[in-house]
Formats: C-alpha cells, sequence, structure tokens
C-alpha cells in the first residue's frame, strides 16, 4: 500500500460487534460460532494481515472479547445507536490516520479490502473510501451495491460524525453521501462475488456452517 501514500502501518482496523443482534433473536452476533470460531474473531483473524493495528468495537460480554487482546470499546451513547457509534468510537481510540470498519457477521470479505479501499481514497483524494459489489436486482441481474459498512475513514471526520449522531443522525449511508467518498468496486475477476454476504440469521450461520466455509475462505496469515 505505500505506493498510494497509504500504508498498512497508517490504518487501523475496527471490527464492529456492538449490535443488539435482533434479527438473530438478541443474541451477541459476534460470539456466534462459525467452524467453532465466532464469527468476530474470524472477522479479526482476516483483517489482521491487512492492517498495523486492531480495535473491537461491543457493548456485551467486553470481559469475553478482551480476552483476545484487543482493545474493545463501548459505544459513548446508550441504546445501540448503530455502527456509526462504533465507528466513532475507533476514530476517537485510533493512532493512525486511517480507520477501516468492517461488520463481525461477514468475516469472509475480501483479503485485499484494506489496500484497495486505501488506493481509491489516494486516488479520489476523499476522506473516505467505501466497497460496493455485485448484487442481483429484481430481474436477476447482477448490479454494483455499496457496502457503505465496510470503508475506510480518515481520522479528521471524528468531529463531523460526533456532530452528526449528537443531532440524532444513525443511518450510515445518510452520513456517508455528506462527505467526501470515493467507491471502490470488488467485481474484477478473480473477486468472490459473495465476500460480503453478511450473516444476520441463526438459520443463515447453520447453512453457512454446513459449507465447511473456511474449506474455500482461508484465513490468510499474517506476516
Amino acid at each position: 500500500m505505500g505506493a498510494c501514500g497509504i500504508s498498512r502501518d497508517d490504518i487501523t482496523g475496527l471490527v464492529l460487534a456492538g449490535g443488539q443482534g435482533s434479527r438473530m433473536g438478541g443474541v451477541d452476533k459476534g460470539l456466534q460460532l462459525l467452524d467453532g470460531q465466532p464469527l468476530a474473531r474470524l472477522a479479526l483473524q482476516r483483517l489482521q494481515p491487512q492492517v498495523g493495528a486492531l480495535l473491537l468495537s461491543a457493548n456485551r460480554h467486553q470481559d469475553v472479547y478482551a480476552h483476545w487482546g484487543v482493545p474493545v470499546l463501548p459505544d459513548a451513547q446508550a441504546g445501540y445507536p448503530g455502527p456509526l457509534a462504533g465507528m466513532a468510537a475507533g476514530l476517537a481510540t485510533c493512532t493512525t490516520g486511517w480507520l477501516l470498519c468492517v461488520p463481525c457477521d461477514a468475516p469472509f470479505f475480501p483479503a485485499d479490502l484494506a489496500r484497495r479501499l486505501a488506493d481509491a481514497a489516494w486516488r479520489g483524494q476523499a476522506d473516505i473510501a467505501l466497497a460496493s459489489a455485485p448484487e442481483a436486482g429484481a430481474d436477476g441481474q447482477p448490479r454494483l451495491r455499496a457496502q457503505p459498512v465496510f470503508c475506510l475513514l480518515n481520522k479528521t471526520l471524528l468531529s463531523a460524525l460526533n456532530t452528526y449522531l449528537h443531532q440524532g443522525g444513525r443511518k450510515v449511508g445518510q452520513w456517508l453521501a455528506q462527505q467526501r467518498a470515493a467507491t471502490e468496486a470488488f467485481d474484477r475477476p478473480g473477486d468472490d462475488p459473495q465476500a460480503f454476504a453478511n450473516i444476520n440469521t441463526l438459520q443463515a450461520l447453520e447453512r453457512l456452517q454446513r459449507t465447511a466455509p473456511l474449506a474455500h475462505h482461508p484465513i490468510p496469515s499474517g506476516d
């Protein structure tokens, strides 16, 4: 990533695991097991080789998450205000110029996510770079759809994000639309069309478990 002006060491990775898990019946989504590993831990392992440091956003079972050796950040606002609150906590804590956010329920995101979003931010001289990926439309044809929770944020955005949250804003897409953003499409030959698929119900987790996913989506090793 050095050639694009944003190095790996200038990016902190944040796994977002602070939600209510309402579509999973209220369980802590980040601690649900896939191939014997918690979803949030799989996401951390996939993120680790791509960034210089790691953080985890969580509002429950923080003692469990803390055993993984990564700083655990609660939301500053009560009542589960959503992923933007986790992003704000990450921006306030990270000591790097950039924060890469990923949700805990999509642990097979691209192994080159950080590099490509950094390239997009640098090319566009943008404060944010977000991913987009093909998704079938109503007619069955694939169309690029934004994946706004997979985003690279410049640390200077903390003030604007806090203002939005304090005004009652909660929608990720709405806040991103107010910023100078670049988009990177993950639709190249060889890109996994399911890389951004999220596991948002227990039934989806059970179906994925039956496919032996780690055999098809190996966790990259650190360097």
